[in-house]
């Protein structure tokens, strides 16, 4: 990445870091030993990546990949029992739209509203409507993908087996 780039780059996701509710998720675990921060911003810098090289709307991109998982409470801590269709994988998209707007008024775009809501899909039922929504979904799912790595944390990420509450520790940024 050339430095011109990052600095773009830094400047238009920098509202969103200087947040403190968005400095939170430093402390919110995501996948293994990694916070949804630290996932958040590798998200968004793919995003931009890809959207800027192929010609889209990477300022959206990046907004939108770096808010796409800014939901409201740490979903591995969360014990209670649900049915499948109300865990975190198929709610957490419309809570992270909400969070955004509650927080961003100001940054939320039909677009970015896209980006964010239709991540998961599939396991959002209708398809992201824009370009940079499929490059968003496709970065998450990229940078995600280290979770094949660990086979023996699959139930807790299929929801068969919550992590226990302070049993590994997360790396803060």
């Amino acid at each position: 990445m050339r430095i011109k780039d990052f600095f773009e780059y830094y400047e238009i996701i920098r509202p969103i870091l200087e947040n403190k509710e968005f400095q939170k998720r430093k402390t919110f675990k995501h996948h293994e030993n990694e916070s949804v921060y630290e996932h958040s911003l590798k998200v968004s810098l793919l995003s931009y990546k890809i959207a800027k090289k192929a010609g889209f709307d990477y300022k959206s991109a990046a907004i939108g990949g770096l808010l796409h998982d800014f939901y409201t409470e740490p979903w591995q801590e969360d014990t209670k029992k649900t049915s499948m269709l109300k865990k975190h994988g198929f709610t957490h998209a419309r809570d992270a739209y909400k969070n955004a707007r509650k927080h961003f008024k100001n940054l939320m775009t039909p677009k970015i509203k896209d980006m964010i809501t239709k991540h998961m899909f599939p396991l959002s039922p209708i398809p992201p409507r824009y370009m940079e929504s499929w490059i968003v979904s496709f970065a998450d799912k990229v940078v995600s993908s280290t979770i094949l790595l660990h086979p023996t944390e699959y139930p807790k990420y299929l929801g068969i087996k919550k992590e226990k509450k302070n049993e590994r520790k997360i790396r803060l940024v």
